[in-house]
């Protein structure tokens, strides 16, 4: 019974830090450090909760938030990306399995470009630097990914 509490409550908790991330980015273009380590910090409770295996479950999803972290973090070394935003799709691999992570990249890579589309516009109109909130299609990616266990928790 509590794996079934536990199942039930971190994915409702998750949302809230991804929502409250993306509300922080676009009002600060940054994503507090305290907000991804909790993201990153309740993913094993996640495992233990969604039945994972030590081996090799946990196992891949550690190397799934290892490799995001290389791939992200090349990203912004070559200035494409925030720091914040880095440590916030690293930690996101944590709670996802590959097909579903791979669904959030899709879907976190278009609303991204929308985004900055939008925010091209608005500056070629009023002027000014561009500075894309990405936190912003971080957390809407991650909101679509945790449908199933917001939805339907036996899942």
């Amino acid at each position: 019974m509590t794996g079934a509490i536990v199942q039930a409550l971190l994915p409702a908790g998750l949302a809230a830090l991804l929502l409250s991330a993306g509300v922080e980015d676009v009002r600060h273009r940054t994503i507090a450090n305290g907000k991804n380590a909790a993201i990153a910090l309740s993913a094993p409770i996640w495992w233990w909760a969604a039945g994972l295996s030590f081996w090799p479950d946990m196992g891949v999803q550690l190397a799934a938030g290892l490799i995001a972290l290389f791939v992200f973090a090349l990203a912004f070394r070559f200035g494409l990306m925030g720091g914040g935003d880095v440590k916030m799709i690293a930690a996101l691999a944590l709670w996802f399995p590959w097909p579903r992570f791979a669904e959030f990249l899709f879907v976190m890579s278009v609303a991204g470009g929308a985004i900055t589309l939008l925010m091209l516009i608005e500056r070629r109109v009023r002027g000014g630097e561009v500075e894309v909130p990405y936190g912003v299609a971080i957390a809407a990616a991650g909101l679509l990914a945790l449908r199933e266990p917001l939805l339907n928790p036996s899942l």
